[in-house]
């Protein structure tokens, strides 16, 4: 079965652990729906990374909160680019799927939505 790489992003209003973990978790449930991913044994793995002025917590705890015990998480820190969006979370999920890179839906939630317009128009 192919690997396949959903992405998201999705903003917190707040640099704080109940803010990063609550929007996080949002886009997580989001994108597994959008993509009829029932089953945490199909992540293949999932890599997090966020803007640096989040430093409250790593967003892969709501990931564990969810249930995900199994899947190999990592967070990293993202390029802090001059005038881009900040406090924003992004995720690169690896889905075990026979699904054809056409049909993988990618979920920009949020203020993150602005990243990719051509996406989100059709959410």
């Amino acid at each position: 079965m192919p690997v396949r790489g959903i992405r998201g992003a999705t903003s917190a209003p707040l640099n704080t652990r109940d803010a990063i973990l609550e929007a996080t978790r949002e886009l997580l449930k989001e994108m597994l729906e959008a993509n009829a991913a029932s089953d945490f044994d199909e992540i293949a793995s999932i890599l997090f990374t966020t803007t640096p002025d989040l430093t409250a917590t790593f967003p892969a705890e709501a990931a564990r909160e969810l249930g995900m015990s199994s899947v190999p998480l990592l967070c990293a820190s993202e390029i802090d680019v001059p005038g881009r969006l900040g406090r924003c979370i992004r995720v690169l999920m690896h889905l075990n799927t026979d699904k054809p890179p056409r049909e993988i839906v990618h979920v920009y939630l949020r203020e993150a939505r602005c990243l990719r317009p051509d996406v989100t128009s059709a959410q």
